[in-house]
């Protein structure tokens, strides 16, 4: 899932507007022959400027609709918008976090955004499309997928090739693992494949996959599997090739030696490996070019961008955080007009210039102009390399994550979090974890938990 730090970083939010001003305020906007939509949004005033300043852009170029802002805070937003869906006084439109739009879709509060784009617009990527029983409930204002990173230093200095840039040259995961070994060091230089490494006494570790348990799901997928059927109807994690690669990636420490303990339950997994200095490569989402990678390359970090390595199939999964229409709203139509002008890249051009953010429509993954206007700059990795990892990566690999089609994965996340701590620390098989919780996970993902 978007964590809750970096969805607020995520996505810059609005300035306070007094919801008891919000009657008086769209009764003037009716009197000037405008069309008033409501957009509801949370964080800090200052944070709020820049999207405040969007707004205002928007209600300036054209003259049919008046976009006021509707700020709530955002440790209250979803029991905010319940409350209002109870009274049905929701806003006609506003952003939410990944895991809650299927909520408020089977609840009934989302409108079908299908007729968002025309037959002639450049349209989202499929895999940021939200669904609900088919049909189209959101769209994520951007994306994000996960990549594979790694210390161009400590590579030379083992004197071991880069990790491939195209998918199409992607490591299995044995080749993966036998790269990790050659990248893990003890403290006399002796690397994991050497009859005399100690692995009691690492002091640079090949890798470290991030467990936190969405991120997780991609390894199920490649090994053949995934969290539950592709359709969502049911879950598949107890499924042997789920469980398998589960072990996989915690016999990175457990057996192999290349990688750290990791609980799983912390997000700074970039910051604890690849930044520290303490792991060779880390599995991340993109974002992390414009954030920690930002500061750390200014710092000296010598790092690049890869693909992931592969089970069985190669693939990486999307998130990004979407806007929605409320199916409330008594004016659907220019709600979604809204929705669609500020999602456009020109709009959060910043966030996509600096590498936290990456755009959502096709023509940014097949348009080469537009390509390098995005990534051809000094804030990302060479765009020979970027591109093929990333770019490329994400049109061609990328699959939606489970909470895009599938409701309740907060908790059953938190459930499967909680359960896999002993499989890290090897006090249980990834079969037995799951086993014991497979009866506590299905109620999960039907809502009884």
């Amino acid at each position: 899932m978007m964590k809750k730090g970096l969805f607020t970083l995520f996505l810059f939010c609005l300035i306070m507007v007094p919801l008891a001003l919000a009657g008086g305020s769209q009764d003037a906007e009716q009197a000037d022959g405008k069309v008033p939509i409501t957009y509801s949004y949370w964080g800090t005033p200052d944070e709020g400027a820049a999207v405040q300043g969007v707004a205002d852009k928007f209600n300036a170029g054209q003259d049919r609709i008046e976009v006021e802002i509707m700020s709530i805070p955002h440790d209250t937003y979803v029991t905010k918008l319940n409350t209002l869906a109870t009274a049905r006084s929701l806003p006609d439109c506003g952003i939410m976090n990944e895991a809650g739009v299927l909520q408020f879709a089977e609840n009934g509060l989302l409108a079908d955004v299908s007729g968002m784009y025309g037959s002639g617009d450049s349209k989202p990527l499929e895999s940021i499309t939200f669904k609900y029983e088919g049909k189209p409930v959101a769209y994520s204002a951007a994306n994000e997928i996960l990549v594979l990173y790694y210390n161009k230093d400590m590579f030379d200095a083992a004197g071991v090739e880069y990790p491939p840039v195209n998918a199409e040259n992607a490591w299995t995961w044995d080749e993966f693992v036998d790269t990790a070994k050659l990248l893990t060091l003890d403290a006399d230089g002796n690397n994991a494949k050497s009859p005399a490494f100690d692995p009691m006494n690492i002091v640079q570790y090949g890798c470290m996959v991030e467990n936190l348990t969405w991120q997780l799901e991609v390894w199920c997928l490649s090994n053949g599997s995934g969290f539950y059927s592709k359709d969502g109807s049911s879950v598949h994690i107890n499924n042997p090739a789920a469980v398998e690669a589960i072990q996989k990636i915690a016999d990175l420490h457990l057996v192999h030696n290349v990688a750290p303990l990791s609980a799983g339950l912390t997000d700074d997994g970039v910051q604890r490996s690849l930044i520290a200095g303490t792991c060779a490569m880390t599995t991340n989402g993109a974002w992390n070019v414009g954030t920690c990678l930002a500061s750390a390359r200014e710092e000296g970090l010598n790092y690049g961008v890869a693909v992931l390595p592969y089970m069985k199939e190669k693939v990486t999964i999307c998130t990004g955080g979407p806007n929605v229409v409320f199916s409330q709203s008594e004016n659907p139509e220019e709600a979604m007009e809204w929705v669609k002008w500020y999602s456009r890249e020109e709009n959060s051009w910043a966030l996509i210039e600096a590498g936290i953010w990456m755009p959502v429509l096709e023509k940014w993954y097949t348009d080469e102009d537009l390509i390098r206007k995005w990534i051809d700059n000094p804030n990302f990795p060479p765009y020979e390399e970027y591109k093929p990892a990333v770019v490329d990566y994400a049109r061609e690999y990328s699959r939606s994550t489970a909470w895009y089609y599938v409701n309740n994965t907060v908790d059953f996340n938190t459930l499967l979090g909680s359960l896999l701590g002993d499989v890290w620390t090897g006090a249980k098989t990834a079969e037995e974890a799951i086993d014991d919780g497979y009866t506590s996970l299905v109620a999960a993902f039907r809502g009884d938990g």
